[in-house]
């Protein structure tokens, strides 16, 4: 009878928190170094350095941010970056009245492919665990001029590009 009594204080101990654990925060990398007043010389399109670059290749693009709904990675130093070359936002259309324009809906899955590349800030070979997105004033739509270093992970299919110098057009 004894072993029933017990139980529950049991159950309830085994649901508190050890007193040593606790949360900890990385703290913030300053992004500011990241970002130039400038803009890097001589861009090339998406669509040719998709072709062209290999992985360790260091790489100057210009594009537009857009291509998907939410273009920027949530919690991560990352977003889409695409070719106006290649995809149109949908602003760029007559008579259209999309509430996303950034998302390039019009475009062909394929359009999409060609014309975009995946843009991260990097530290020590991890993408920085903050978001980009209002930083310099870069959101959906900017303009982007952009220097960086193809990613070991990148493909002509997947192209990742981990940025060491960005320009947001205002």
């Amino acid at each position: 009878m004894k072993c029933l009594l017990l139980l529950p204080v049991l159950l309830l101990s085994a649901c508190e928190k050890p007193a040593t654990q606790t949360t900890s925060t990385a703290p913030a990398i300053p992004l500011d170094s990241y970002f130039a007043a400038e803009a890097p010389a001589s861009p090339q399109d998406i669509h040719v350095i998709r072709t062209t670059a290999k992985p360790g290749d260091q790489v100057t693009v210009s594009g537009i941010v857009m291509g998907r709904e939410k273009p920027f990675v949530e919690g991560r130093a990352a977003f889409i970056l695409g070719d106006p070359t290649k995809m149109t936002p949908c602003n760029k259309m007559p008579d259209d009245h999309c509430k996303t324009p950034w998302d390039a809906c019009c475009d062909t899955p394929e359009v999409k492919r060609e014309g975009s590349a995946t843009i991260q800030i990097v530290d020590n070979g991890r993408v920085i665990k903050q978001e980009l997105k209002g930083v310099h004033g870069l959101k959906e739509l900017s303009t982007v001029t952009l220097t960086g270093t193809v990613d070991k992970a990148s493909t002509p299919e997947a192209l990742i590009i981990n940025a060491s110098q960005l320009h947001v057009a205002n």
